[in-house]
């Protein structure tokens, strides 16, 4: 059926090192070259609180409950009722008190206003969210050490995930004071965890940007960005172009958004490509830039956040990023289907018949369920290379976050033992994925009278599943897949996690990976 896809455009194809098209976008009243590009850029700006020498520091002393009894009894009389009195919370990991100088004018006189800060390890000191509310917390222009009982990888990840803002877009506050500066910490995160930071940081940017300013062509020039920093190579190919490559999909789906910068696009990185005798690991991304829901358009209240509809590819980047940056014996591949799913005359419709890249034709039952599509085309084309572990992340169904909630994302495994592993692992890196079942016989809900299968059901049970089975009919056997529903997106603010983009499962994954393959 090579009729299916006609061509009248040119292949794009460029390499990392190439100049790309750069799309002007507005922040308040200033205009900023290359958003993408700038993600990239600031993913290290954590180190911002860190310093790694400084004698004139705050201590933070940390206290299990066990030990804060013992504590307390050695500090002068009324110390436990003043602790007390100020919420402080000896079982509640977390808990902080700023305890003021009380050494009279002359410690005043030299600018000494805070003795110690005392803090609550409860029975969590291996939990990077006990110490994330400290940047926030904490009196600014100084520079404060924990001394007790403390996890220095929590620690350092729970520091720099609590100190995490994103202010592009505000501005000045004219009340801020001049010459403040957030607080700081004298420590310094091992190589591992600064690589967890600085993806995180770049995976809650990028979801951050408003879709005006992050459209596909900004994504991929984030990649491009990525591949530089790392010496991998990036290609894509855009347009009317993956219809004479054979991606019909992706196509249909981005094909009604045509002004600059907008359109479809594959984006393909590769790091250590040239070195064949290394095993193969393969991340792919739903990278919807914002979804509309198509023709099937979605209520207010259900657009008002699609922008972090490319979440998935957010949290590809990042997974991608951590294991360049600490560069262990892998290739690693990259592949964003980078679309926006909007209204056109040129929009694909319920009822479509669309052919895929594999050949399989999907009757269109809901054009909001879009990012199934793409990822098919992804996946399959991830599969002509036989790698020996497929992973794809997706902000991918409803369904996942009424099972699971918005903070816990759904794994979905090829190998179920791999499920269980992975679910084992998440729970040690405080990144939780929770495995759910490919069931078989729920794949006849994905039936068609006319066309090989739907791209959705038309009832409203396991929604999550059957997208699953979905993808699940373009990965060839037997590839070593795991596919990762998850919300992308803090619907409100936590410690360490702010209200926005999230990346969420990466984390557990890398750890799977790294674990995999004994690197």
């Amino acid at each position: 059926m090579d009729t299916a896809f006609v061509s009248p455009l040119r292949l794009f194809r460029t390499t990392a090192k190439a100049a790309t098209a750069k799309r002007r976008c507005t922040v308040v009243a200033k205009a900023v070259e290359s958003c993408g590009e700038d993600c990239v850029e600031n993913m290290s700006r954590f180190t911002a609180l860190f310093e790694k020498d400084r004698s004139d520091t705050i201590p933070i002393r940390a206290l299990s409950s066990d030990e804060y009894d013992a504590w307390v009894r050695s500090q002068p009389a009324g110390m436990d009722a003043w602790l007390s009195a100020n919420r402080f919370s000896s079982k509640k990991a977390g808990s902080i008190a700023v305890v003021p100088f009380m050494g009279g004018s002359e410690g005043v006189d030299d600018g000494k206003v805070v003795s110690e800060v005392i803090l609550s390890t409860g029975s969590a000191k291996s939990e990077p969210w006990t110490y994330a509310d400290l940047p926030k917390k904490l009196p600014p222009n100084a520079c404060y050490e924990v001394t007790g009982n403390f996890d220095e990888d929590a620690l350092s990840l729970g520091w720099a995930l609590g100190g995490y803002e994103f202010k592009k877009y505000k501005s000045q506050n004219k009340s801020t004071k001049k010459n403040t500066k957030p607080p700081t910490l004298k420590f310094w995160p091992k190589d591992r965890t600064a690589a967890a930071i600085r993806s995180t940081y770049l995976a809650r940017d990028l979801i951050n940007h408003p879709a005006e300013d992050m459209t596909p062509s900004q994504l991929e020039n984030a990649i491009r960005a990525l591949g530089e920093r790392y010496a991998a190579r990036t290609e894509s190919i855009v347009g009317d172009a993956l219809l004479e490559t054979k991606f019909p999909m992706i196509h249909a789906v981005g094909r009604a958004a045509r002004s600059a910068g907008c359109e479809p696009r594959l984006i393909d990185l590769r790091y250590n490509s040239e070195r064949t005798e290394l095993p193969l690991v393969t991340v792919v991304g739903k990278g919807v830039c914002y979804d509309t829901g198509g023709l099937d358009i979605k209520p207010p209240a259900g657009m008002r956040n699609m922008k972090k509809d490319m979440g998935g590819a957010a949290t590809a980047m990042g997974l991608a990023g951590m294991i360049m940056e600490t560069n262990p014996p892998l290739r690693v591949r990259l592949l964003i289907p980078a679309v926006e799913n909007s209204i056109s005359g040129e929009a694909y419709r319920p009822g479509d018949v669309l052919q895929s890249r594999k050949g399989i034709t999907t009757e269109i039952e809901n054009t909001d369920a879009e990012g199934r599509l793409i990822l098919a085309d992804a996946l399959h084309y991830a599969c002509e290379e036989k790698p020996d572990l497929l992973i794809d992340f997706a902000t991918l169904t409803g369904a996942q976050r009424v099972a699971l909630g918005v903070e816990i994302p759904g794994s979905f495994c090829s190998n179920e033992e791999d499920g269980r592993v992975l679910q084992d692992q998440s729970r040690g890196e405080n990144d939780l994925v929770w495995q759910l079942p490919l069931h078989a016989p729920y794949r006849k809900m994905l039936d068609s009278s006319i066309a090989d299968m739907k791209n959705c059901s038309t009832g409203g049970f396991a929604g999550a599943i059957t997208a699953a089975l979905y993808l699940k009919e373009f990965v060839s056997k037997p590839t070593r897949w795991i596919h990762i529903d998850h919300m992308g997106f803090n619907p409100s603010s936590k410690p360490g996690r702010p209200e926005g983009g999230e990346a969420q499962g990466m984390r557990a994954l890398f750890k799977f990976i790294m674990n995999t393959f004994n690197v």
